[in-house]
């Protein structure tokens, strides 16, 4: 007998695999996707998840083979965490916090993770904070029987340039494929919304969807304010418009929440941002279309245009869409440092499945096998599951993916646009100044709060905390802080990483 131990996710083909597997379509969905698993893997085994079209992570065990058997989807849009006890035993969960609560777990610190906390401001590769507490990886399965732990990675990304197309072929494709998926992230009976920035991705994304209303984050302070653009959008679109108007209340009250929430501390100051419009799209929602995916995929951000000049230097620096302090500052901050644990060895066996292919290619593989998972991904799953929201990502698909995958760098990034192809798309069903608007990224008005002493009360209580001082040189820290609040705003995401992750520290050491 085989049941189900776990589950998080979405199954987009489900209509499909009902017909193939003989399972009941008439089923409630929790029940129907259990029995598609389970009825999948008894008819394809380990290799389920080629079959799977969604976002998922799971774990089951077969009773007859005393087996148990973990998958993670390709792109990891969910979590998935294991730890191997002291007398052999192995516990998993989708949370961290599941894990800690069970029998033989041992919290420990592993001060290593901080380095490289330091330079991505993200909780990169398989390691966690928490010593011998591992991630599942993207396009990994893990089977443990008889004691033996086996992890298998049953899918790369792969990328094959065909000549052979147009601009427009190319356009012609995303859409379609889009059109079609657009069927399947939702079924009869299910009322979603959908999140919107100025972007064109999220725009995208609700001008091919059902949805009635669009949710965005606006602030107070004008030239940060995205939400004025896509009011716009959705006017134009004929949906309602809500906007959450964030405050530096709001957001530095949160936090805690945050942190204690995403299990992992997470640099990346748009997290607070995107929990505070969570909880409040939760209020007239539980389900909402989300837009990650495309800019990975299709050449999205501005850096990627300076792909070609990289070249192969690429090899020697780019570990992600952030690296924000180098070795030897990081020897200079650090109380514990080693000179072997080092970013960039995170990342080389992503340039080794890339050699011989264009700088663009090799930025964007880094960025989806690295950057997704242990940002992006991550912040959705945990802040949405904890505002009680479930968000679908329809450009976050193997069938999207492989349209990227084949398409030629030059129809991604030029010298005047990026994403060009993909805002070829999307301009057949948005105006050219929405589809061709430039990419200005998720802006969050925090480089300017920190410095305010009406809302850093809690940064510099934290950077002069005795905890901080385990991990940190007091002098330096303050030196950096000092030296952020006389002028130098480029400090402020280091600043921030110090914060976030002596928050974090202190929702899972001190407090508890």
């Amino acid at each position: 007998m085989v049941t189900i131990r776990e589950y998080r996710g979405h199954i987009r083909n489900w209509k499909a695999l009902c017909g193939e597997l003989g399972v009941d379509s008439g089923l409630p969905r929790e029940k129907r996707e259990e029995e598609l698993i389970i009825r999948a893997y008894e008819k394809w085994g380990r290799d389920i998840a080629d079959h799977i079209y969604g976002m998922f992570a799971f774990a089951l065990y077969d009773d007859a083979a005393n087996e148990l058997f973990c998958v993670r989807d390709q792109f990891g849009t969910k979590p998935f965490y294991y730890y191997q006890t002291a007398d052999g035993r192995l516990l998993c969960s989708l949370s961290i916090r599941s894990i800690m609560a069970q029998e033989g777990f041992v919290k420990e610190l592993d001060r290593d993770m901080l380095q490289i906390y330091m330079s991505l401001t993200y909780v990169a590769g398989e390691n966690t904070f928490f010593k011998g507490l591992k991630k599942l990886m993207p396009g990994h399965w893990l089977s443990f029987r008889d004691g033996k732990l086996e992890i298998h990675r049953y899918w790369t990304p792969t990328f094959a340039p065909d000549e052979s197309k147009s601009l427009d072929d190319w356009a012609d494709e995303i859409h379609s494929t889009l059109t079609h998926i657009m069927t399947e992230v939702k079924e009869e009976g299910e009322v979603a919304e959908s999140f919107l920035s100025g972007g064109v991705d999220s725009s995208y994304v609700l001008a091919m969807s059902d949805a009635k209303r669009a949710d965005s984050c606006g602030y107070d302070e004008e030239r940060f304010d995205e939400s004025r653009v896509a009011a716009k959008t959705a006017e134009l679109l004929g949906v309602e418009h809500s906007v959450a108007k964030i405050s530096p209340e709001d957001f530095f009250g949160i936090v805690p929440y945050v942190m204690y929430n995403m299990e992992q501390p997470l640099g990346d100051a748009s997290a607070i941002v995107f929990t505070l419009g969570c909880n409040a799209t939760a209020q007239h929602t539980k389900l909402c279309y989300s837009g990650e995916g495309a800019d990975e995929f299709f050449g999205g951000y501005n850096m990627y245009r300076n792909a070609e000049r990289y070249g192969e230097n690429l090899k020697t620096f780019y570990v992600g869409n952030t690296n924000i302090m180098k070795e030897d500052e990081k020897q200079r901050i650090l109380r514990h440092y080693d000179p072997n644990v080092l970013p960039i060895d995170l990342v080389r066996g992503i340039y080794d499945e890339t050699e011989g292919l264009d700088p663009l290619t090799k930025m964007s593989d880094v960025d989806i096998q690295i950057w997704l998972e242990g940002d992006i991904y991550l912040n959705v799953d945990k802040m949405s599951t904890a505002a009680g929201l479930e968000i679908r990502m329809p450009l976050t698909d193997r069938r999207i993916f492989d349209i990227a995958s084949r398409m030629p760098s030059r129809f991604k990034v030029n010298e005047e646009q990026n994403k060009v192809a993909f805002r070829t798309a999307a301009a057949k069903v948005l105006p050219e100044e929405i589809a061709f608007r430039k990419k200005l990224g998720f802006i969050v008005p925090v480089r300017i709060w920190l410095a305010d002493e009406r809302y850093n009360a809690d940064v510099r209580e934290k950077f002069a905390s005795e905890y901080a001082a385990e991990f940190f040189d007091p002098a330096e820290i303050k030196a950096i802080y000092d030296e952020y609040v006389g002028g130098n705003s480029d400090n402020w995401r280091k600043v921030w990483t110090i914060y976030t992750f002596l928050v974090w520290y202190e929702e899972y050491f001190i407090k508890r």
